[in-house]
């Protein structure tokens, strides 16, 4: 095959791709879910500085630092309200061609690859007590979940236009809080691969919604509170810490609990109403 015949197979083939003049453009949305990528990004450098600072200082020797954590935490809860607000605000004035990419790269970097970096340091400081290698494989857990999570999400929709799946920041925020509850053991890890399970799972999980949507805002601002009095105050802000993350292993547990009773009850309801509907055809 020639140049000349390949272009012209490439031409009839291919229709030419990507947006031109003012749909490249970046809208309010999208330097939200920039932002929330940068915040990602922040968090896998505080990490990684806490990790290097302390290897230079003690070779060989690593507890991670709950001040480096909580910094991350903060800028990744920072990213989430980037998340939730950056679908409000393509509605109400409006989203370029490329938001949907952009909001699921920045997902993968904020909510995939930033939490999956915290089991890795987590885990570095107690290789003594779990193998590492089981860490590694938790950590990919997290990632390779949340990368096919934000994958079916582009392509998949369900009817009641609810989550299928547990979505990928109540993932992330629910690994960070065994992190922050547990040690590292074989089950906390069991507990971070359920975690990964879930999101990939068929299990619905509603929409934050009007009232609902002001409740999650409102829980992540409180944990940025908490999280922020933990940075500058760390002797007093323990309690606080381990509440809200009791609380959203709670929920992220009670929703699957409630799925499964929901639908118990439905197909019970439709058992009934078949029973009187044949009873009422035979009379």
């Amino acid at each position: 095959m020639t140049t000349a015949d390949a272009g012209s197979w490439q031409a009839e083939n291919e229709e030419p791709r990507g947006p031109v003049g003012k749909a490249f453009r970046l809208s309010a949305a999208d330097s939200l879910s920039l932002g929330n990528a940068v915040c990602g990004f922040l968090a896998v450098c505080v990490l990684a500085y806490s990790a290097i600072q302390q290897l230079q200082v003690a070779p060989g020797r690593f507890t991670p630092d709950p001040s480096y954590f909580a910094t991350a935490i903060v800028l990744l809860l920072i990213g989430a309200t980037c998340d939730l607000f950056d679908g409000l605000v393509a509605r109400r004035f409006r989203a370029s061609a490329m938001g949907a990419e952009l909001d699921n790269l920045a997902d993968v970097i904020s909510f995939g690859f930033a939490p999956a970096f915290m089991v890795v340091i987590w885990g570095m400081g107690f290789s003594d007590r779990v193998p590492f290698a089981a860490v590694l494989v938790a950590a990919a857990a997290v990632l390779v979940a949340g990368v096919v999570r934000l994958a079916r999400f582009a392509c998949v929709k369900t009817k009641s236009g609810d989550f299928m799946g547990l979505p990928i920041p109540m993932g992330a925020m629910s690994v960070i809080s065994i992190v922050l509850l547990f040690q590292p053991s074989i089950w906390a890890l069991v507990g971070v691969l359920g975690v990964a399970w879930l999101m990939v799972s068929r299990i619905e999980y509603p929409k934050p919604k009007g009232q609902l949507a002001a409740v999650v805002l409102g829980w992540i601002m409180v944990n940025v509170a908490f999280l922020t009095f933990w940075v500058a105050w760390p002797e007093g802000g323990d309690l606080p810490i381990k509440i809200g993350a009791t609380m959203q292993i709670a929920l992220v547990a009670a929703i699957p609990l409630r799925m499964l009773f929901y639908k118990r009850e439905q197909r019970q309801y439709n058992k009934r109403r078949e029973a009187e509907g044949v009873e009422h055809v035979s009379n």
